[in-house]
């Protein structure tokens, strides 16, 4: 406020009063509704349930009949925070994350890679990486990375777009290589339980997808498949990532409740994730076979 150029008259000193009154009224209003504002805020979240957004055909993360590891992990949740679950619905493609936690249709999403600028995550609850898939006794065991020599001849598949990708192109994997949709939806295609077909039937010789997938599916649909952590690569971007809880960016309150959950609950989650044959990495590579506490 400028400073008035000499003291004021009676008149104006009653004047000047009003003003600083009404100053002091409107800034009283203006945190009430900052208050207002925070309170609603907050209430975006439903505490009367843990509202998830999930793909509903989506194996083995997530699927109509609750039957995927992060169904398991947000029963694990709604169990301790003692509410039921209730799902918002929609296949994990473009408009996923728009058309459910930002439409407010639902309050998390049970597993988003950590530094995704799109959502606030959570604390990790788990790390896993990009893992090659072969046939036992098909010319391959002990292969780790995918530099080895033994794979120069071979025909590779691989899912369009991943990180993976870019390290094939590298080691000039690519021209037998065999590519895979990445967006699909999937109640109507499967792209990884196809390449896992085409492995066990010999239509080409590995693959290599994203941990919880291959080490699911090496386990269903056929004959047992190698699922190896792919940990050794040293050409293009990186394997192995942490897995969190996904809010939305204004849900600051929720993201430090979830967690506390995790970290409470992290021993039932890895015995999920390991039920489920999600290849488990701690923070030095070591692969986690146990639940920790």
């Amino acid at each position: 406020m400028k400073r008035p150029a000499s003291a004021p008259s009676s008149t104006g000193a009653a004047a000047l009063l009003g003003v600083l009154l009404i100053g002091a009224m409107s800034a009283w209003g203006a945190v009430r509704l900052a208050h207002a504002a925070e309170g609603h805020r907050i209430d975006l979240v439903d505490r009367q349930a843990l509202r998830v957004c999930a793909d509903p055909a989506n194996m083995p993360f997530s699927n109509e009949k609750s039957e995927g590891f992060e169904n398991k992990i947000a029963e694990t949740v709604a169990a301790e925070l003692k509410v039921p679950v209730e799902y918002m619905w929609f296949p994990q493609a473009t408009g996923f994350i728009r058309n459910t936690l930002f439409a407010k249709k639902c309050d998390v999403v049970i597993g988003y890679a950590q530094g995704d600028e799109l959502v606030l995550n959570t604390n990790a609850y788990y790390r896993s990486a990009y893992a090659l898939v072969y046939r036992p006794g098909s010319g391959l065991d002990g292969v780790d990375r995918l530099a080895d020599e033994r794979l120069k001849d071979k025909r590779i598949g691989l899912i369009a777009g991943t990180p993976p990708s870019a390290t094939m192109a590298a080691l000039g994997l690519m021209v037998r290589a065999k590519p895979y949709p990445l967006m699909v939806d999937r109640r109507y295609e499967s792209p990884a339980e196809s390449m896992m077909a085409d492995i066990r039937s010999g239509a080409i010789d590995a693959g290599v997808l994203w941990g919880p997938i291959a080490g699911y599916f090496a386990t269903h649909g056929g004959d047992k498949l190698a699922v190896v952590p792919l940990l050794k690569e040293t050409a293009g971007p990186r394997m192995a990532y942490r897995i969190t809880f996904g809010v939305r960016p204004s849900d600051d309150d929720w993201k430090r409740e979830l967690n506390q959950l995790i970290a409470k609950l992290q021993g039932k989650f890895d015995q999920v994730l390991l039920d489920y044959g999600v290849p488990l990495l701690d923070e030095q590579d070591h692969p986690v076979t146990d639940p920790r506490h």
